[in-house]
């Protein structure tokens, strides 16, 4: 992948957030675990994606056998992350799981509005 697309996305996604915590702070009554779940499911999130890049950048150089079997272990790797993070959001009582849920999705709806916005975003 690109760094600047890479970079790109992560800007978007701050910059929904930024939006997204000011929405939330007004919406609830009591905005602070909703809010840090958010913080964490996001910031995740964005390290995630950075993995992946990472990874694909690195797997692209390998020879075939082995790509494979290292690609199944960085995607055993992310989703045990995920599931790390969902397990401390619901134990925990500061943070929200929702917001944490929400905020693990921030780069997808990035995505999704940067090929809807940016007309060279896919090419």
């Amino acid at each position: 992948m690109n760094k600047d697309l890479v970079f790109k996305v992560s800007k978007v996604v701050v910059i929904l957030s930024l939006f997204i915590v000011g929405f939330m702070a007004f919406l609830f009554k009591n905005p602070r675990p909703i809010i840090l779940g958010y913080i964490f499911g996001a910031s995740i999130n964005v390290l995630t994606f950075y993995l992946i890049n990472d990874s694909a950048n690195k797997l692209i150089k390998m020879e075939p056998s082995k790509a494979k079997s290292r690609a199944y272990f960085n995607y055993f790797f992310r989703f045990t992350i995920y599931f790390i993070v969902l397990l401390v959001s619901a134990l925990a009582e500061y943070l929200n799981l929702f917001g944490t849920f929400l905020g693990l999705n921030m780069v997808k709806g990035s995505i999704y509005i940067l090929s809807i916005i940016d007309k060279y975003f896919l090419k």
